[in-house]
């Protein structure tokens, strides 16, 4: 897996870090203030929003939007936006963490010389609490110190599954396709690393089961754990 690979691309929401479940309970929270009586499956919902605005300037805002017309609310799309992020304040300093092991690959590639790049659709605002502010993942690996460029939504026009952002890394670090592997869960994810010609591989998260079959037919490899890959791979 890792063999001719020089640079290593992660995803961070439900690849790095368990926050998928989190975001989840953040938008049932959202929609509950909005006067939503029934969230139903707030993911699928998210998910197939932001894959239709996927080209759009702040497809989190047009999410939003959606919300607000879908449940009736009088505020604005970016009154919504706001109000979204600040109900996630404290899920975002408090309780999203890595995955069990993530923050021991990421020292050990480090370790063994490998460029290591994040390449994420969460907003830069979000980043930034996890780099300065995350207790659980300050304790565990500092960004800063682990990762040579870290890209959000905003360095990119088009979201995943666009490539730009792959793109956008193989240009910045003079990288071939082949000298490159990404570390996604999601669909639209490994889509985006296909779509760049880079080989990827699928971590397994739960709240992607759903697309679990399209999934393991488009990725390169698949991983249940990092304890379990680290052991396969002889770190």
């Amino acid at each position: 897996m890792l063999e001719g690979k020089k640079v290593i691309i992660f995803d961070m929401d439900g690849t790095l870090i368990d926050s998928v479940g989190v975001w989840n309970d953040v938008d049932r929270a959202l929609i509950a203030r909005l006067g939503g009586e029934e969230a139903g499956d707030v993911q699928a919902q998210r998910d197939e929003a932001l894959r239709r605005f996927s080209k759009s300037a702040s497809p989190y805002v047009d999410y939003c939007a959606f919300l607000g017309e879908k449940y009736n609310s009088l505020l604005t799309p970016e009154e919504i936006h706001t109000l979204r992020y600040e109900i996630a304040q404290e899920f975002l300093k408090n309780v999203i963490d890595y995955k069990p092991d993530a923050d021991v690959f990421l020292h050990k590639l480090k370790q063994r010389g490998f460029t290591l790049v994040i390449a994420t659709t969460t907003r830069r605002g979000n980043m930034d609490i996890y780099r300065t502010q995350n207790v659980n993942m300050l304790a565990k690996a500092k960004i800063d110190e682990l990762f040579t460029l870290v890209y959000t939504r905003e360095d990119a026009r088009e979201i995943k599954p666009n490539p730009e952002i792959y793109l956008r890394v193989m240009s910045e670090l003079g990288a071939a396709p082949e000298e490159c592997l990404v570390f996604e869960d999601s669909l639209i994810g490994i889509e985006a690393a296909k779509n760049a010609g880079i080989q990827s591989v699928a971590v397994y998260d739960a709240y992607s089961d759903r697309e679990r079959e399209q999934i393991n037919a488009l990725a390169d490899f698949q991983v249940q754990t990092y304890a379990q890959l680290m052991e396969r791979e002889g770190l």
